[in-house]
């Protein structure tokens, strides 16, 4: 997808740099190659990058103009709620609509990208600098707490402290719920045993099975008409 977009608006217009949140060493590179990116891709092993602007989820996109401005703040790149609108009775037709509204979002997503590189701060895709500050969710202190626990947590880990760093890891879950990122990674990358990647599933499930019934979206809306949510 974004292979495509830059080799279809030219690098010289626009740079695409990916990045990964996966704590595993080496855990991106085979997604890496597949892609046969020519731009940037980097794994951002200890979430800095979500830190800085309070990424919660993949695939998450911000953009930046040329004098470094957020153009437009973290939101969802193309991805729409379609976990919570599956269930046990959903029909393979109506996973095939689900798929397709998937595929058309994604699109969209891209001409709304193509628009914004040829017209710059004209386009109908590109907030003001105060559109933008009124649309980002600005991290409180529980926020940046939890990301100090996580990466505590992921060092004691690694220096083979593992109930102990595991411990911080959860403080960091508790204190930073909405953060897909940081749940996914701890529940795929942290933690250890056998059944380790069972109870993560069924660990994942649960959690969105209780916020869908709180109405709480695993992707959030994107403000751009035409994209389902």
């Amino acid at each position: 997808m974004w292979q495509k977009l830059t080799e279809q608006v030219g690098p010289e217009n626009l740079t695409v740099i990916a990045v990964a949140l996966d704590s595993a060493p080496g855990a991106p590179d085979a997604f890496i190659r597949e892609a046969n990116a020519t731009y940037p891709v980097l794994n951002d092993r200890e979430h800095h990058v979500a830190e800085l602007y309070n990424l919660v989820n993949v695939p998450q996109a911000v953009w930046i103009n040329e004098e470094g401005r957020i153009v437009r703040p973290p939101e969802p790149a193309g991805a729409f709620d379609f976990l919570n609108k599956r269930g046990p009775d959903t029909t393979q037709e109506e996973i095939a609509e689900l798929m397709e509204q998937g595929r058309r979002a994604k699109l969209l997503y891209l001409d709304a990208i193509r628009d914004w590189v040829a017209k710059g701060d004209a386009s109908a895709y590109a907030y003001s600098e105060a559109e933008a500050r009124a649309h980002f969710a600005q991290p409180d202190d529980s926020v940046r707490e939890a990301h100090v626990n996580f990466r505590l947590g992921q060092h004691l880990i690694a220096a083979g402290r593992g109930d102990e760093g595991r411990a911080f890891v959860e403080e960091a879950k508790r204190l930073h719920p909405e953060s897909w990122a940081m749940f996914r990674e701890a529940a795929e990358k942290l933690e250890s045993g056998p059944m380790a990647g069972i109870a993560a599933a069924a660990d994942f499930a649960e959690r969105l099975a209780e916020r869908a019934a709180a109405n709480k979206p695993y992707y959030t809306p994107i403000d751009i008409d035409g994209l389902p949510s």
